[in-house]
């Protein structure tokens, strides 16, 4: 499948040019030849896809309309439930469970005559920035099969640079859809908190994470998030807000963009040509007719501590389900129930989970809850005051989406505070509940993607796509391929 834009293989499916049996069969092909050495993919269910097409197809031959992704294959994160698939999270605690539900966004894909392809490599859990922790091994950098796809939604952000499929879902904690979106050279979209239900999303951290898209371009993003948002009973923090038609207004007329310009994004530690790459891309909107802005966020730089504190504890909190009774891996070997929960757990989970799963434990502990966790989440409401001011006179807030472009794989596995700074922009998004987007912005020297990140005021997702969308009609960065 060569790199052409979503709308243009929509436009194909609908004109008849291209059938989706026709198109799901391109994707197929391109898994078999490229998955063994870039491991994006964890299960394929080729029979349950061309069987779909096939059925969307014999529905526009017989005159009667299509959704709106008019079947177009799609793939999803693994810890997002589909019913009858193997949904593992990349665990071996959960190697084995098959799950009797559809998570809500599923269920919307294929309302819309998605065509669903299978199931996409992660971090464990999704505790990880490099897809290093999954038991079924890291993906691979298409654009360098020796570096990292990014984390954890790895192996999502390869599927869309390797063209395996036009769309993706992914979740998003602390970077998850972003960062790896940035460092594959594709398109990755992080709702507001509450946008797109969590229902049937294996929880890492409950007040962070959320779901999003995948794809080459802004267009593809936006119809994929028309697909799945808007409010879902079945979660509490569903935001009773409907779904728009996000597409159409990419192109709607709209006020200059007024973008802002935080030096706490290019301070120390940013590497020199993403900084340069970056700084350019903004000068493209600039000389468009955008206006720059400074802006101050000062509490940026307890992000990453807070983060950490907040989202391990959450963990703690959530993975205390998995304890080898319900379902899930239980130890072959035990004396007593203790041991039983000790043994099970210590085989199901890999080294980083439990590192996150001991740090939350701390935190929430007897004597140190107010020190660290009730103290993280005032620096959350400061982080938060800090975007609240800074909207009020902008639009978007620019920035770069990693300090780096991709890192060698191995590079920081042993490393895991170099490891948590990789996500040191995309983190506050996610603690401010704000939307953000990476669109591809240049190239290293070495040949790897640079990504631009956009975040907006929460639910001012439209005028994010907007802007995002204004960068990629005046420049070519999405087409680039590896």
């Amino acid at each position: 499948m060569s790199r052409i834009s979503t709308l243009q293989l929509i436009r194909q499916l609908n004109s008849g040019a291209l059938t989706s049996r026709r198109l799901t069969e391109s994707c197929l092909d391109r898994i078999s030849s490229g998955n063994g050495t870039l491991n994006a993919f964890v299960a394929v269910d080729a029979e349950g896809a061309l069987r779909q097409a096939d059925l969307i197809d014999a529905r526009r031959a017989a005159g009667h309309p299509v959704g709106l992704l008019a079947g177009l294959p799609v793939a999803i994160k693994d810890n997002i439930c589909v019913k009858g698939m193997a949904t593992t999270c990349g665990s071996r605690i959960l190697q084995n469970f098959v799950p009797p539900y559809s998570a809500h966004v599923a269920d919307r894909l294929l309302a819309e005559d998605g065509v669903l392809i299978g199931k996409l490599n992660q971090d464990e859990f999704a505790m990880g920035s490099s897809t290093e922790t999954s038991i079924f091994g890291p993906s691979r950098n298409p654009w360098n099969p020796e570096c990292s796809a990014g984390g954890s939604s790895g192996g999502a952000a390869v599927a869309i640079a390797a063209g395996m499929v036009p769309l993706v879902l992914g979740s998003d904690t602390g970077g998850s859809i972003r960062q790896p979106a940035g460092f594959c050279g594709v398109t990755g979209l992080k709702p507001t908190y509450g946008r797109v239900s969590r229902y049937g999303l294996v929880a890492y951290a409950s007040s962070l994470d959320q779901i999003g898209p995948m794809a080459m371009d802004v267009e593809g993003c936006a119809l994929v998030l028309q697909c799945i948002g808007g409010h879902d009973v079945r979660d509490s923090t569903s935001i009773p807000e409907p779904a728009q038609d996000w597409l159409k207004q990419l192109s709607d007329e709209t006020p200059p963009l007024r973008i802002g310009i935080a030096e706490e994004y290019f301070a120390e530690g940013l590497d020199a040509e993403v900084a340069a790459a970056v700084r350019t891309a903004v000068g493209v909107l600039q000389d468009a007719g955008a206006t720059l802005v400074p802006v101050s966020l000062p509490h940026s730089r307890y992000a990453v501590a807070a983060y950490y504190l907040i989202a391990c504890s959450e963990a703690s909190s959530n993975l205390a389900r998995y304890d080898g009774i319900h379902y899930g891996h239980r130890a072959e070997k035990f004396d007593d129930l203790v041991d039983l929960y000790s043994q099970s757990r210590s085989e199901g989970f890999g080294p980083e989970v439990k590192r996150r799963i001991m740090l939350g434990t701390y935190a929430l502990s007897a004597g140190y809850y107010d020190a660290y966790y009730l103290k993280a989440l005032r620096v959350r409401r400061k982080i938060q005051e800090d975007f609240q001011k800074a909207f009020e006179s902008v639009d978007v807030i620019a920035g770069p989406v990693a300090p780096t472009a991709a890192f060698r794989l191995g590079e920081k596995l042993n490393d895991p505070m170099a490891m948590y700074l990789s996500d040191i922009y995309t983190i506050s998004t996610n603690l401010a509940g704000l939307p953000g987007i990476s669109v591809p912005c240049g190239l290293t020297s070495d040949r790897l993607p640079i990504g631009l990140q956009l975040q907006a005021a929460p639910l001012a997702e439209t005028r994010l796509l907007q802007a995002a969308h204004r960068y990629q009609t005046l420049t070519q960065w999405h087409f680039q391929q590896p």
